[in-house]
Parts: structure tokens; C-alpha cells; sequence
């Protein structure tokens, strides 16, 4: 008896605990429920890539794929569209710009060294850009004519070909990034820094050794757009500067600093990729839909919960208050995991009450057969959980194995429901042959509830239905 009551508090501590995390902390929700941003976007050919092959999409889904999951977007959507694009959905993104500018840009890293003879070129070509783009972020800041903002991004893009045409490319690419960090300076100043693998580190002493104290830049290229052009100190004349590590500073904040970085681990994109849609995706029909969610799963519960009562009795009404639990727990661990909750999740849960309830079942009608057959009620408890356990085990086991075989095949949405239902499955394996098992015995402790027509209707209150021993 010592045991079931420890079980009891242990059960009644997790329930506890399950509701008090659920009031305190939200439950994530997905792109079809709370609204965030959908992008399209759209893989073009080159000149040496000419044709867009099943493997090169696949390429870029997957660096597209550790950008977004560089962002921390939970239950982001990455997919495949025909032949030539790309579907990302971000649950919870309210800026769709900043998601435009992490997985749109090719982020090619290259250092560049300055060309002897070309430094009055350089920094009037540097003033040139500088001051366009200041005069095009007050342009956008005023909301100018469309036809002035395509002619200052044209002059922009004609002086950045005029400054890369100083530089001589020396074979150090972001290719050569072991890391990439942001990291503040001064102020509200940051700076990216960089760790390079063996090759590369040798690379940037050389080049470092050979612009040293010359008054030359190094030039620091990002998808041939000048980011930064330091000069290097003349100590560094005689070796580089060793180490493998270096840093970009050009005026950045925190959080282009921070886009940066992530750009550059998760490495560039293979083939030009152009953003064709960016929208955002509102919450109102995610609102209807959790309503609706909410009333089908609370009628579907209620009409449940009734069932049980009325058919099994008293082992019914046990089963009811095991499948509260049930859910508290689930919802929980749902919490505690992560898990972001979309419209197949949330039916994933409701299908897992179902599956709850279905152990409950088995159990109770064993356990009526075992009473029907002249065996004491606790024997009948008893032997109707062990004679059901192997039908249960093997029930689940069976839909753990077709969870998995959705998660790992599937994708987006599908893996939610995958997910949402093993997770129910395991905790109803829990508070099938636990919880309700140690509410049943329990109540067999209580004199007044041990009468066998409250577990089996047409089975007398005879004294042979009284309890063993425990």
C-alpha cells in the first residue's frame, strides 16, 4: 500500500508541475496558427553552372536550410518547388526583410589584394560609394520614386565594379572559414571575426606579408561588394599575419554583424538565388483554426470521458482522470521539447488521446473477463494489466515505428504530426500501466469500493470478490 501511495503523489507532482509550466509558458505555435513570413525564392543558372540539376537544388536547400536554423526559427519550412525553386515558411518572423537579406545573399567571402599604383584611385572611388549610399538609404527612408532608386543602385553597382577593379584575387575564399563570429568593438560598433583552416591561414599571412607597411589595402569582398579595405602595419612585413584569424569591421551593428557571420558559416550558395516573393503570412485564420482545433478536441474529450463512466464504471471514471493527466503531460513535453504545434500536430495529439483510451480499454476488458471467470477482484485488476500489457506494447510499438518512418521520410507539417503522436503514444504507454493502474489499486484499498459490479455490471458483490492479500 506504501508503494501506491508514492506512486499517487508521484503522479499528483507531475500533473502539478505539467500545469503550472503550461500557465507559464506558451506553447509554440506554427506558420498555419500564428503567422510569420513566406518566401519564394528562385535559383537561376550561370555561366558556369548552366543547368540546375535535382542535386545543385538540393545543395542550395540545404545551406538555405542552416541559415534559417541559424536564425532560431522553430518548425521552419524548407522545400523544394518544381524544378527551379524554393518555398521557406518562418513561423513567428515579423521582419521579412531581415529573412530576405540572411537567405537571399550568396555571401561569397573573398579576400582581394589591392593593385600597386592604385591608391588616389581607391579612396576616391571609396568616397564615391560612401556617399551613394548614404543617399540611398534617405532615399528609401523618404520613400522615393521606384526610377530613383534603380538609378542610385545602378551608380552603386557601377562603383563597386570600379573599386573591385583595383583588387587582385588571391585564391582566399570564404570556402577557406573554419568560423565565423560577431563580436562588439566599441560602442555600438561590432566587428565579424574570422577563423581559417590551415590553407587559409597560410594564404592570409601571405597576402598580409606582401601589402605590409606598403599603404596598399586588403581588400575584404562579399559577392564582389567592397565590406572593408584595411591597411596592414609594417611589423607584419616580415611574416603575415599568422594565426589563421582576422576580422571585418565596416561600420556594422549588432544585427548585421550577426547576419553576417551566419551567412558565412553556413557557406555561400552555390548558384544566384532571387527572392520572387516575400509575404507575411497573418495569424487570423491560424486564430480559427486553434478554435475550431480547441472545440473538436474538447467535444471529442468530453464525449470520451462520458463513454468511459458509463460503460466501465468506476474503472472508467479512473481512466478519465488518468487521461487528464494524460494530456497535462503530453502538452507539457511538447513544452519542454520545443515542439511547435501546427494544424497535423495538433491533430497528432487528438488522434494520441484516442490511442490513450484504447489501452484503458483493452485493460478494463480484461479485467471483466478474469471477474466473469470467478477470480477476486484483485486478482482480476491484476491479471487484466498483465494479459493486456503485451496487446498494448505491441500496438504501440507498431505506430512508434510508423512515427518514425514519417519523421525520417517526411517533411515540414508531416514530421510535426509524426512527432506530436509518437510523443502521445509513449506518455499513454505511462499513464495506461501506471497512473491508471495505481488509481484502480487504490481504490480497492477504499472498503466501500470493492464491489465488483462497480468494475463489471452482472457480476454479484459476493465475498469472493473481496481483495487477496497484498
Amino acid at each position: 500500500m506504501g508503494r501506491q501511495r508514492s506512486l499517487l503523489a508521484l503522479i499528483l507532482l507531475l500533473a502539478i508541475a505539467a500545469a503550472v509550466l503550461l500557465t507559464q509558458r506558451p506553447l509554440n505555435l506554427g506558420l498555419d496558427l500564428r503567422g510569420g513570413s513566406q518566401l519564394t525564392l528562385q535559383v537561376s543558372p550561370t555561366a558556369e553552372v548552366p543547368e540546375i540539376t535535382p542535386e545543385k537544388m538540393e545543395s542550395v536547400r540545404a545551406v538555405v536550410e542552416r541559415r534559417v536554423n541559424g536564425l532560431g526559427v522553430s518548425e521552419a519550412l524548407v522545400q523544394t518547388v518544381g524544378d527551379t525553386q524554393l518555398l521557406v515558411q518562418l513561423p513567428g518572423v515579423s521582419d521579412p526583410a531581415q529573412a530576405e537579406r540572411v537567405l537571399g545573399d550568396t555571401a561569397q567571402l573573398d579576400f582581394r589584394q589591392q593593385r600597386q599604383g592604385t591608391e588616389a584611385q581607391l579612396r576616391a572611388e571609396y568616397q564615391v560609394l560612401q556617399g551613394l549610399l548614404v543617399q540611398q538609404a534617405n532615399l528609401e527612408i523618404n520613400n522615393a520614386d521606384p526610377a530613383e532608386l534603380a538609378e542610385n543602385r545602378a551608380a552603386i553597382e557601377r562603383s563597386n565594379q570600379a573599386i573591385a577593379s583595383l583588387f587582385d584575387k588571391v585564391g582566399l575564399t570564404g570556402d577557406m572559414l573554419r568560423n565565423a563570429y560577431a563580436q562588439p568593438i566599441s560602442g555600438n560598433a561590432w566587428e565579424v571575426g574570422l577563423e581559417f583552416n590551415e590553407e587559409g591561414g597560410q594564404k592570409f599571412a601571405e597576402m598580409t606579408k606582401a601589402v605590409a607597411g606598403t599603404g596598399r589595402s586588403l581588400g575584404i569582398f562579399l559577392d564582389d561588394d567592397l565590406l572593408s579595405a584595411p591597411t596592414v602595419d609594417v611589423k607584419y612585413a616580415e611574416t603575415g599575419i599568422v594565426g589563421g584569424r582576422a576580422s571585418i569591421s565596416g561600420g556594422f551593428d549588432a544585427q548585421r554583424a550577426g547576419e553576417l557571420a551566419l551567412q558565412l558559416r553556413s557557406g555561400a550558395l552555390p548558384v544566384p538565388v532571387e527572392i520572387v516573393e516575400n509575404r507575411t503570412v497573418g495569424a487570423t485564420l491560424g486564430r480559427d483554426s486553434i478554435q475550431r482545433s480547441i472545440y473538436a478536441a474538447i467535444a471529442g474529450l468530453i464525449l470520451v470521458l462520458i463513454f468511459m463512466v458509463v460503460y466501465y464504471r468506476l474503472p472508467g471514471l479512473l481512466a478519465d482522470i488518468a487521461l487528464v493527466v494524460y494530456a497535462l503531460l503530453t502538452l507539457a513535453l511538447f513544452n519542454l521539447l520545443n515542439v511547435t504545434l501546427t494544424l497535423p500536430g495538433i491533430a497528432g495529439f487528438i488522434l494520441s488521446i484516442g490511442m490513450a483510451v484504447d489501452a484503458n480499454v483493452l485493460i478494463f476488458e480484461r479485467t471483466r473477463e478474469e471477474l466473469r471467470s470467478g477470480k477476486t477482484l484483485y486478482r482480476s485488476v491484476e491479471s487484466g494489466f498483465y494479459r493486456a500489457f503485451s496487446s498494448i506494447l505491441d500496438s504501440n510499438v507498431t505506430t512508434l515505428i510508423a512515427c518514425a518512418a514519417l519523421f525520417w521520410l517526411g517533411v515540414g507539417l508531416v514530421k510535426g504530426f509524426a512527432l506530436t503522436l509518437a510523443i502521445g503514444v509513449v506518455v499513454s504507454m505511462f499513464t495506461a500501466l501506471t497512473c491508471t493502474r495505481t488509481l484502480l489499486l487504490t481504490a480497492l484499498s477504499i472498503p466501500s469500493l470493492r464491489k465488483p459490479s462497480y468494475f463489471s455490471p452482472g457480476v454479484s458483490n459476493s465475498p469472493s470478490a473481496r481483495p487477496s492479500s497484498t
